[in-house]
């Protein structure tokens, strides 16, 4: 597992106003979460440890958070459809309303039974996204559960699968890149049919033989600033304690080359080295990395 250090960016503190911290503490979904949609396909189980979203003909499922979070570090436990998923997509992400929202996007793309699925990632800052990787991952996510990430700080934020960091997106608003900071985010997940393009740019549709196709969570944790009507500050006396590690949080050595294996040997689709996308030029921030 990759570990990460800190910076002594201290200052950055004041940037966060109008949220209150949330230490981490035991997950309860009945407490954390509502279930929004699926008339029943979405359910709260094991006295609120467990939470499964299902997906036939029908409809999906999906959930948010009742909280709202500006900054933060977001672990989720999932363990994915299993068999033939060809066509569903599980969403697990961060996102504000409105027409300049902003969002931070883990997108899993079901496949044959046997292929191997896509974890598609994206940013979106005031309403412009077009930033996305997509990996295949180094295990079975069907075959137990795993711990998918979002560091998300004034500096920089993280994806990480199982404490390894899979993408960094930094902060380049030097460079007039929108970062998103001035907005609180929910947590949303779904579980729909996308077979229109999810498997194989559409060309393998879901068999709905298989279904009923399910998901689940457990074990979800925020260490995180809770967005609470503007009233209140997000207030840390101490940067250097575990709860407030992340405000500040960078990737150390170690880390950097844990995400350089990732890029090396499991990363399959890089906005940032499609120049046929771009033949204006590649985004700013990818020509600085």
């Amino acid at each position: 597992m990759a570990s990460l250090s800190t910076s002594n960016s201290t200052m950055l503190m004041a940037l966060v106003v109008g949220c209150v911290m949330m230490a981490a503490s035991a997950s309860n979904f009945y407490q954390d979460f509502d279930i929004t949609w699926g008339d029943g396909r979405g359910k709260i189980l094991n006295n609120g440890q467990l939470l499964s979203l299902s997906l036939d003909k029908a409809s999906g499922s999906g959930f948010q958070s009742k909280n709202e979070y500006l900054f933060g570090k977001i672990d989720m436990q999932l363990k994915l459809v299993p068999g033939n998923s060809a066509g569903t997509v599980t969403a697990y992400y961060l996102s504000s309303k409105g027409s300049t929202w902003d969002e931070i996007d883990f997108e899993f793309l079901g496949n044959l039974s046997g292929d191997p699925y896509i974890l598609h990632t994206n940013v979106f800052s005031q309403g412009k996204g077009n930033r996305e990787q997509q990996f295949y991952l180094w295990f079975d996510p069907t075959a137990d559960f795993h711990t998918y990430s979002i560091l998300w700080n004034p500096q920089r934020i993280i994806f990480s699968v199982d404490g390894t960091p899979i993408r960094e997106f930094k902060n380049m608003e030097s460079i007039g890149v929108p970062f998103p900071k001035n907005q609180a985010m929910r947590i949303y997940s779904s579980l729909w049919n996308a077979d229109d393009w999810a498997t194989r740019g559409g060309l393998v549709k879901t068999d709905w033989s298989h279904a009923p196709f399910t998901a689940s969570y457990r074990n979800f944790n925020a260490n995180a600033c809770v967005w609470s009507n503007g009233a209140s500050f997000c207030k840390s006396d101490a940067p250097s304690s575990t709860n407030a590690a992340w405000f500040t949080q960078e990737l150390d050595s170690t880390s950097q080359q844990r995400l350089q294996w990732v890029r090396k040997n499991y990363m399959i689709y890089n906005y940032c080295t499609d120049a046929k996308r771009f033949p204006q030029g590649l985004p700013p921030e990818c020509r600085m990395s």
